[in-house]
């Protein structure tokens, strides 16, 4: 009776810690998008240049995902967990103390790498932990990254009203980051569910290659973009819209927190396919108003986006670990390495479309740096901030195309596994 009891205790505080360090990371998310106006206002950067340090984020993010993903059941999820928690630390203090864009580059890139490795580590955790209700606490556990970003942007609606600058808003990340890298030393791990299974490293690989892995790769990185991208460039893409652009973070954010904490009955009643397929006609809706209305509707708008990309994400790997558990912890962790790639590259993209429309909008051959330094009151200032407005909602309207074409993706394969279940009841 005491083994069972130490055994439920020791899994409920590798859960809660496992949450503690995505909290960590998405504080990182949620701090950022609040702090990027201030970034490009104190270093004088542009958006393009804004969306390259933005992007290190998100291309740290899968190097260290998808390397994990390869190298966790050999070296241990506590292993992998430990470097989060340094270069977590390490790119903390280096934003803190950043100087211009290369500082602000690498220490982006470290917390990057940082969010990764916890992904890579815990995903896997949580579902080794919990194999008899993968779904459900992987949605649990998930509601700490919109939970974390819904802190981080109260953060700094706080820390702006008082007075407080950019760089104590990054700093509350060190106490959180200090506790988990704390716990996570003094507990102890269990083997990732692939290896307590027997399932070999070939049937890993052979199921990788698997058809519905590859789809479900490829709609990874049309989720992973409506949901992340939209949120970390929201202060910047609507500042001109609304008054508080990070209050629109918040709400979301806060709507996807709440939703993911009653996911149970929500998944007793749908099958992850239709969770996806509803999930994305609900966040296509919401992203056309965000991109179309003013005033106080752009709130109910942001309310209708949070709804739909709730369920989206801890449901691709959810769905993953159950329909094709062969993959392990190398799927799921390939899942979300696509999807962070795919918000990198869609980033620096959207940085430069951004700044293309800003130019449009501006006198020809106008020195974009000149508008940018421009103080309020003065033409250039003036100029500029009419162009954000036009930009932002422009592009907006150019990433709703991708869950519009999720839809049909995903009809597609609530057919396909509505006949894969039918076959394998005649069985």
């Amino acid at each position: 009776m005491e083994t069972y009891v130490n055994v439920i205790l020791q899994r409920k505080k590798l859960f809660q810690t496992s949450c503690l360090a995505l909290l960590v990371t998405a504080l990182s998310f949620g701090i950022r998008a609040g702090v990027l106006n201030k970034l490009g206002a104190d270093f004088q950067l542009s958006n393009a240049e804004l969306s390259q340090i933005t992007a290190t984020a998100f291309w740290g993010f899968p190097l260290a995902v998808i390397i994990g993903g390869f190298v966790v059941d050999m070296i241990g999820m506590k292993r992998m967990v430990i470097l989060a928690f340094f270069f977590h630390i390490v790119g903390i203090l280096m934003t803190i103390f950043a100087l211009g864009y290369w500082s602000l580059f690498i220490s982006t890139l470290l917390i990057g790498i940082a969010n990764g490795s916890v992904e890579a580590a815990c995903n896997p955790l949580v579902t080794a932990l919990y194999p008899e209700k993968r779904t459900t606490m992987l949605n649990y556990f998930h509601l700490w990254f919109p939970g974390g970003i819904f802190i981080g942007t109260l953060i700094v609606v706080l820390f702006n009203a008082i007075g407080l600058n950019w760089q104590w808003q990054v700093g509350t990340m060190v106490l959180p980051t200090l506790l988990y890298g704390y716990y996570f030393i003094k507990l102890d791990f269990p083997v990732t569910e692939r290896v307590s299974a027997g399932i070999s490293t070939k049937e890993m690989y052979k199921s990788i290659l698997s058809p519905l892995f590859l789809f479900m790769i490829v709609c990874m990185f049309g989720t992973a973009i409506t949901e992340l991208f939209t949120g970390q460039w929201i202060d910047v893409l609507l500042k001109n819209v609304t008054d508080n652009p990070i209050l629109i973070l918040t709400l979301t954010t806060g709507i996807m927190a709440f939703g993911r904490a009653v996911a149970a009955p929500v998944m007793k009643v749908l099958k992850p396919e239709r969770v996806l397929l509803i999930s994305t006609v609900v966040a296509a809706i919401g992203l056309y108003l965000l991109a179309n209305v003013s005033g106080n509707m752009i709130f109910v708008a942001a309310f209708i986006f949070g709804l739909g990309v709730c369920y989206i994400w801890p449901t691709m790997l959810a769905f993953s670990a159950e329909y094709i558990p062969k993959t392990g912890a190398l799927g799921m962790n390939l899942m979300a390495g696509a999807g962070m790639f795919a918000v990198t590259v869609y980033t620096l993209f959207m940085g430069e479309y951004y700044d293309s429309i800003i130019l449009e909008e501006l006198p020809s051959f106008a020195d974009i740096h000149e508008y940018l330094i421009a103080g309020a009151g003065i033409e250039k200032y003036t100029a500029l901030e009419e162009a954000r407005t036009i930009a932002g909602p422009k592009v907006l309207m150019k990433t709703l195309q991708l869950p519009l074409v999720l839809i049909g993706a995903f009809i597609g394969l609530n057919f396909y596994m509505a006949r894969r279940e039918k076959e394998k009841n005649k069985v």
